[in-house]
């Protein structure tokens, strides 16, 4: 009881950030932010906006599809980076597509946010039979959020949108599992750049403590990480949602043909896979040209696979991610 995807398509702002070019901006150099990560260049948008990078994708999936996108009944649009708090990134995309039957909302879940998303709208499908095609976006503009002082994580993020129509299909190869670990929460946060209220007396606001406080001076409203604790959680992740995934079917995840995980670091993906028992060779990768696109990394990877023929058809297939919440997701399914 799972899913067919019909169509994938994904967009990168034509403009790169080399590591030479990060390299005139905080101390650092192509050496140790490769050996450290993987990561060679990444897409910055110089002025598209998340909604316009997110339609941008979604024609393209919907072109692949070859379907008439007033028959998507559904549309999920998976973002940490939005334009606004209302309306929603989804409904911009269903204006622009014209997707006029469809129902839209948002979700976060961070990095594993098209995971969550895909996982979501499957359950939609199998549910409701007069929804005939999902389509799944996934658009990020971390440049908005990143700290360009902090060469740790400035080096880390792009930007890039990646979408899918998917539909139900009886029968088909499926499972998934989603997760979270709330108390990480504060591993990795950036705070809402929202005025504040006149009505809020600020001796009030100490009087609910969240666990993650509102950061040091300087990152009132950027990217904030332990990357020492968000490493060893994500390499744990990683393999716990595959694997819980698979459990629940029988699968043996040796049946696995390819592994699109969340392009986030090499590292960390080299030693998940170790802890799957896993080949680097199944292993989807495409961080050296994109660097950590947050909810889109997935997507993009799974598209440019496709496109390339490292992907076909009756391919079993892996997609898995980790982030803030923390949270984690898997899914296994038949391309």
């Amino acid at each position: 009881m799972g899913i067919r995807v019909l169509g994938t398509g994904s967009y990168t702002p034509a403009f790169q950030v080399t590591n030479e070019d990060m390299a005139k901006i905080v101390e650092t150099n192509d050496e140790w932010i490769r050996t450290r990560t993987g990561i060679g260049t990444r897409h910055i948008s110089d002025g598209e906006p998340t909604w316009y990078m997110g339609a941008e994708a979604a024609k393209r999936a919907i072109a692949a599809a070859g379907i008439d996108p007033l028959e998507i009944g559904l549309l999920i649009d998976t973002t940490i980076t939005p334009e606004y708090c209302t309306p929603s990134m989804s409904c911009i995309i269903q204006r622009e597509t014209g997707a006029a039957n469809a129902a839209c909302f948002d979700m976060n879940a961070a990095c594993s946010g098209f995971v969550y998303a895909m996982d979501t709208a499957h359950r939609f499908l199998k549910t409701d039979s007069s929804m005939r095609y999902a389509l799944v976006v996934a658009n990020e503009s971390l440049s908005k959020i990143t700290n360009y002082s902090d060469r740790s994580s400035c080096i880390l993020f792009g930007d890039g949108a990646a979408a899918a129509v998917i539909e139900y299909k009886e029968d088909a190869l499926y499972t998934s599992h989603l997760g979270a670990d709330g108390t990480g929460a504060k591993f990795l946060y950036a705070h809402s750049a929202l005025p504040q209220s006149p009505f809020v007396k600020p001796e009030r606001r100490a009087e609910y403590d969240d666990g993650i406080g509102a950061g040091p001076e300087g990152w009132e409203h950027t990217m904030l990480q332990d990357g020492r604790e968000v490493y060893k959680f994500a390499t744990h992740a990683l393999a716990k949602a595959a694997t819980m995934a698979a459990e629940k079917i029988g699968f043996d995840l040796n049946e696995l043909d390819k592994i699109v995980p969340h392009q986030a670091n090499i590292r960390i993906i080299e030693t998940a896979m170790k802890f799957l028992k896993q080949p680097m060779e199944k292993v989807i990768t495409n961080i050296e040209y994109h660097g950590n696109t947050s909810s889109a990394s997935i997507p993009i990877a799974f598209d440019e696979a496709i496109r390339a023929g490292k992907i076909q058809r009756g391919d079993k297939v892996c997609l898995v991610g980790f982030g803030a919440g923390l949270t984690y997701a898997a899914l296994i399914m038949e391309y």
